[in-house]
């Protein structure tokens, strides 16, 4: 009896983000301990150098969403105290001298920005499908310049900012595809901005561009969801997440329930530890410049 030829169902959609992926790269074991293993694995405290981009990138999002006559640099500080996470620094007085540099960083960067130049959303989730790979970010803000969207995203690390990284960057690519399958509109500026030194670099993606990241998106995609459903199947995990140390582990949340990790590394990093020395400060204050 002649009979139909069987169709293989169509493929689940496989979430993923640009800190996911990084997570896999760096070590596929921390991949699983993060994203996989229920319940995880403890994470360590919270990191300072986290803590100070954390409430930097609140105090910008509050100064946007205010109204007009409340965008102002002093007001930008004093958003910044309101919005102060003071976890992971050594003591009070670190904290402190942290606080005061990061409301004179936000306080000089908005004062060279535009109060009347209305962004079209701050803080956006954005997810869109690419093939069977769902891809998914936040945007710190995305601006419409003259008909033009524009993702904005703010740094804060110890180095500045370099044309090569937003070429490069995956959640930057992301961003650009999922707010232009969203809005029906193109996205192929990206921004990045230094707030400590007001430095920006920015990268316009060509539709050959976005589509070379996208795939290398979906190539490592491949590789995570097959260790994800092997694990489902049966498989060892152990062996389908394997760790790769590196000193790198020094920096990682799961440390302490790593025995790989801590024998590549003894002992974890202090939790102020990324954050940039004094000499580091005098450095940047020489070569960068300050919008």
């Amino acid at each position: 009896m002649d009979t139909l030829p069987f169709e293989a169902p169509p493929r689940h959609l496989f979430t993923v983000s640009a800190s996911s992926l990084g997570a896999w790269l760096d070590c596929p074991r921390r991949y699983r301990m993060a994203y996989v293993d229920r319940p995880p694995p403890p994470r360590a405290g919270a990191f300072a150098h986290s803590s100070l981009g954390s409430s930097v990138h609140n105090a910008l999002r509050d100064w946007w969403l205010a109204p007009r006559p409340r965008r102002t640099p002093l007001a930008a500080g004093s958003m910044l105290d309101l919005a102060w996470i003071g976890d992971g620094y050594r003591d009070r007085e670190q904290a402190e001298t942290w606080r005061t540099r990061a409301r004179t960083w936000v306080t000089t960067y908005v004062s060279g920005s535009d109060p009347d130049d209305e962004p079209r959303s701050v803080e956006r989730s954005v997810a869109a499908r690419y093939g069977d790979v769902q891809v998914r970010g936040r945007i710190d803000r995305l601006d419409d310049r003259d008909g033009e969207l524009v993702v904005v995203d703010y740094k804060t690390g110890r180095r500045g900012v370099s044309a090569d990284e937003a070429r490069g960057s995956w959640a930057l690519a992301i961003y650009a595809y999922a707010v232009e399958r969203t809005l029906r509109r193109p996205c192929r500026r990206v921004e990045l901005h230094h707030v400590p030194s007001g430095e920006v670099v920015s990268h316009e993606f060509s539709v050959e561009s976005l589509r070379r990241q996208l795939d290398r998106v979906t190539d490592v995609t491949e590789e995570v969801r097959g260790a994800v459903e092997g694990v489902a199947a049966g498989g060892d995990a152990e062996e389908l997440f394997p760790a790769r140390p590196s000193p790198g582990c020094a920096w990682c949340d799961f440390h302490r329930s790593c025995a790989a990790g801590r024998a590549a590394v003894a002992q974890a990093r202090q939790p102020w530890d990324g954050l940039a020395s004094d000499a580091d400060d005098a450095a940047r204050e020489v070569v960068v410049p300050v919008a």
